[in-house]
């Protein structure tokens, strides 16, 4: 049998009962708010059981903290023993994220078959194109069959559509045998709108502050440690019964919390005793659009002390330069300036007025002490193609030179970059917001909210597809037979070309922002990147431009079509238009 105590926190109740297959067993109260179930009427036969839990008559739920769902998350949960996994991976002693590149997929859409065991066939793949961490969305238990992952419910439950917590053992094995490392997007801002019972329990949810996506959780109300607790158990779960190497944080901006220790400083605290404790970096990434470096200021220095933040503000202004998009939130980043501050200074805004929030937003990053890397950047991600109307990958915009300008600022760029799946062959099908709710009238008001939210990006509700459609998701799956077409098959040449001189060039790693210098013509359309001794000139332009080389050979170069390089003058180089080349 797996190995379980049998006990679930609820403080309020006056009875609790453990429902065993049919038989139902009274649970012991102890003083803090814990029941517990007496060693005498707990399973002793092997193999697992299947559990719930009837507080004060209401139920049965399943557990708070099961470790299995296999009937969904109205289901009873069923125990899992996550030390009976044979490791394989002894010799895999971690990776920092100072220096590497993550890749971020979905399991659902990274193979027709959508499971863990198929991802883990594509392995050899990631290895081909550098790939130093995969970050997956998120794996908990959520209500329906697909889903993005963020309407999870029972955080402590891997998918069972992808195959459950056993399939991710074996997943995070085979990876690290690759030399790769895990990321494990989590979400502890807010929960699904269908199977939490967390309320049943006790007062997981807070009604003094909601969120874009509901009721926020009790941080710092009463009974709120043992909801930390919840939060804080689970993030060292994942590291440490699941040998994952770090934790992308959603929405960190959503936790209110106004204790004198911050969750997120707490949850830095823990994890770097348990990464000295195991002897294997262990990294903490944030979602934050507060464009606010305390984040990833060290504890020691008065900062929350995560390793890492995204920048949106770097997607902006690549996507603004690329598309000339200006709706929305893209409106600040018109001008090709915009893109050399955020090259040179991480973000754009930085204590300068946000026309789309109509206030000053951000703070300005101490450049003399922060390393680059602590910046996680992408031209693409979940987010920023998932939340556009019909759900369109850059390739929909955009031309061959143009996908490669993208590439090269990404990864050859000051910041850690995030790829996301499909990217690099530059692949043509969608990644489309898909849900697959049993409530028709749930669907629904998803499909009516979401349109509401995303409003002020002009979108016309006409095209926007049906979360609730088999088809959204369906369409939404990469085709791997695209990676050997020729346009594919040579975009996709230029991102292993790039991840190579990612690995043989220093000073494309450099953390150093002072190594940092950008030029730009904003009438011609052109830039120029140095990297320390390296440069990348960029054509943004329909026309040829001429560029100012300043010396080093050409490494790398793409065009849309024919030679990047037209022509060589004496300290420039003339570009053909939309492209880029590389010299060190």
């Amino acid at each position: 049998m797996s190995d379980t105590n049998f006990t679930v926190w609820a403080p309020d109740a006056t009875s609790v009962q453990a429902q065993l297959g049919q038989d139902r067993h009274e649970m012991a109260a102890r003083d803090d708010g814990w029941w517990e179930l007496p060693a005498s009427a707990r399973p002793s036969a092997s193999g697992s059981v299947d559990y719930s839990y009837v507080i004060d008559g209401r139920g049965p739920f399943p557990d708070p903290r099961s470790r299995r769902q296999p009937g969904g998350v109205h289901s009873p949960s069923r125990t899992f023993d996550p030390s009976a996994y044979a490791w394989q991976d002894a010799d895999w002693t971690g990776r920092q994220l100072a220096g590497a590149m993550i890749y971020e997929l979905h399991i659902g859409t990274f193979t027709p078959e959508g499971t863990l065991e198929s991802a883990t066939s594509r392995l050899d793949h990631l290895q081909s194109i550098g790939v130093d961490f995969v970050e997956l969305l998120p794996v908990n238990a959520f209500n329906g069959t697909h889903n993005w992952g963020y309407d999870g419910v029972l955080w402590y439950a891997v998918h069972e559509g992808y195959g459950g917590p056993a399939a991710y053992q074996k997943f995070v094995d085979a990876c690290h045998q690759r030399g790769i490392g895990v990321i494990q997007d989590v979400v502890y801002n807010h929960l699904g709108p269908s199977g939490n019972y967390l309320p049943q329990f006790g007062p997981y949810l807070s009604d003094a502050a909601g969120n874009t996506w509901g009721s926020s959780l009790n941080l710092d109300g009463p009974h709120s440690d043992p909801v930390r607790r919840y939060i804080l158990d689970n993030a060292l779960m994942w590291l440490g019964d699941y040998h994952v190497d770090g934790l992308r944080l959603d929405a960190v901006h959503a936790l209110r919390d106004t204790s004198a220790t911050h969750l997120l400083e707490q949850l830095a605290g823990e994890v770097a005793a348990l990464s000295a404790e195991i002897g294997r970096p262990l990294t903490l990434i944030a979602e934050s659009d507060l464009n606010d470096p305390r984040l990833v200021t060290p504890r020691e220095s008065n900062g929350y002390g995560l390793d890492a933040q995204w920048s949106d503000d770097f997607h902006h202004a690549v996507h603004v330069a690329l598309t000339g998009e200006i709706s929305g939130y893209y409106a600040d980043f018109e001008p090709l300036s915009a893109l050399a501050k955020v090259l040179t200074h991480g973000f754009f805004h930085d204590g300068t007025y946000s026309s789309f929030r109509e206030r000053t937003h951000g703070r300005r990053i101490d450049l003399e002490r922060m390393p680059t890397w602590r910046l996680v950047v992408a031209s693409q991600n979940h987010d920023q193609i998932g939340n556009r109307a019909v759900g369109d990958r850059l390739g929909k915009q955009l031309d061959a030179g143009q996908l490669a300008i993208a590439a090269a600022l990404t990864l050859l760029g000051p910041y850690t970059p995030m790829l996301f799946m499909g990217e690099e062959w530059g692949a043509s099908t969608p990644w489309q917001f898909f849900t697959s709710h049993p409530e028709p009238e749930l669907g629904a008001a998803t499909a009516t909210g979401r349109i509401n939210e995303f409003a002020r990006m002009g979108w016309n509700p006409d095209v926007v597809p049906d979360p609730q459609d088999e088809q959204t998701f369906e369409r939404s799956k990469l085709d791997w037979n695209e990676t050997v077409e020729p346009e594919h098959a040579r975009l996709l040449g230029f991102y292993r070309d790039l991840a190579r001189l990612r690995r043989t060039h220093p000073d494309f790693t450099d953390p150093r922002f002072d190594q940092i210098a950008v030029e730009i013509d904003a009438g011609q359309g052109w830039l120029r990147l140095h990297r320390g001794g390296s440069k990348l000139l960029i054509n943004f332009g329909a026309q040829p431009a001429r560029i100012p080389a300043g010396g080093g050979d050409i490494v790398l170069s793409f065009a849309t079509s024919g030679d990047a390089v037209q022509g060589r003058l004496p300290n420039a180089l003339q570009l053909a238009p939309r492209s880029v080349v590389v010299l060190a």
